[in-house]
């Protein structure tokens, strides 16, 4: 709309002073041809940060499904108990009875007493007996109000922590902005993908200078989050590798591809190479089409997916 407002603007200009000169015409037209490609760019980043928002949703719409399912197991148990405690409070009434009407027996009812005291004996047992799973249904109910509790902290903790991993990964590889390379949060994880021309050459698994810089960042974010569990994917196109020597098809060279980052991030001695891990999906992963250049490219990649480590969450879930 702006940019329809100041070519409307232009063009009326231009036709009220008819006697404007070429240069300043150009100049106009400069300024028009800059505000198209503003509008363009600010359209597409509106729909990659759409793209994100919607899959930050399906994340969040999955936790909430878990939370919900734990809640309602929660006010289940408060239900029971609930219905416990009614049922103790009815002994509780039929207990005061009796002791009340045994109260009043006289020595001419004897037998009657003893029936009576015979009865409220065992109405006292079974009391007894309401009372202990009462209070044994009362604990759990706590203990698991206290885990759903500690289970929704734990995972506000970890989105955040991901939200943060996420924007210094961005921070740090935001000098290869438009080289091939984009930082995503997704499905719990977070994502650094790197098109093979920023990386290797073709059919190549040395990395050049400017893929090592960007590889060398990773390592440094990695060095600072220890508790990350790193695997790093090679992926290629589907042409048919038609080299020769050490490598046979599209299986090994995207499994050297991923090897040799794995070095590189090993060079730095504060990252754990136990939390490393190596893989080659060849071809059979694409995320684009291999049916054009433009998705070629896309497909021949490396990704780096960061995981954040889940062990006592998924043991809190187990427990729950």
């Amino acid at each position: 709309m702006r940019i329809k407002t100041i070519s409307a603007g232009l063009i009326a200009l231009a036709m009220l002073t008819s006697c404007v000169s070429k240069k300043v015409y150009t100049d106009l037209e400069s300024k028009y041809a800059e505000l198209k490609k503003e509008n363009r760019s600010l359209a597409d980043e509106n729909g990659s940060l759409t793209k994100e928002k919607n899959e930050l949703d399906l994340k969040s719409k999955d936790l909430q499904a878990q939370l919900d399912k734990l809640k309602a197991e929660r006010d289940k148990l408060a239900k029971d108990y609930a219905s416990a405690k009614s049922g103790l409070d009815n002994l509780q009434s039929s207990y005061n009875s009796l002791e009340k009407s045994s109260g009043e027996t006289n020595a001419s009812i004897n037998k009657k007493n003893r029936e009576l005291l015979a009865e409220l004996e065992a109405k006292e047992k079974a009391l007894a007996a309401e009372q202990e799973r009462l209070d044994k249904l009362k604990a759990e109910l706590q203990d698991r109000s206290q885990r759903v509790d500690e289970l929704e902290g734990m995972i506000a903790a970890q989105e955040a922590g991901l939200k943060k991993l996420k924007e210094t990964l961005s921070k740090a590889l935001n000098g290869f902005e438009g080289k091939g390379l984009t930082v995503e949060q997704k499905n719990g994880k977070v994502y650094v993908s790197m098109e093979n021309k920023l990386l290797f050459g073709s059919g190549s698994w040395n990395v050049g200078s400017e893929g090592k810089k960007a590889v060398v960042e990773v390592g440094k974010v990695l060095a600072a989050n220890p508790d990350i569990s790193v695997l790093i994917e090679g992926h290629t196109d589907n042409v048919a590798y038609n080299g020769s020597g050490q490598i046979n098809d599209n299986w090994d060279l995207s499994t050297k591809r991923a090897t040799a980052i794995v070095h590189i991030l090993s060079e730095n001695k504060d990252v754990n190479p136990k939390s490393l891990t190596a893989a080659g999906r060849s071809e059979y992963a694409p995320v684009a089409d291999n049916e054009t250049s433009d998705g070629k490219a896309k497909n021949r990649r490396i990704e780096i997916i960061l995981t954040p480590k889940l062990d006592e969450l998924s043991k809190m879930l187990n427990d729950i």
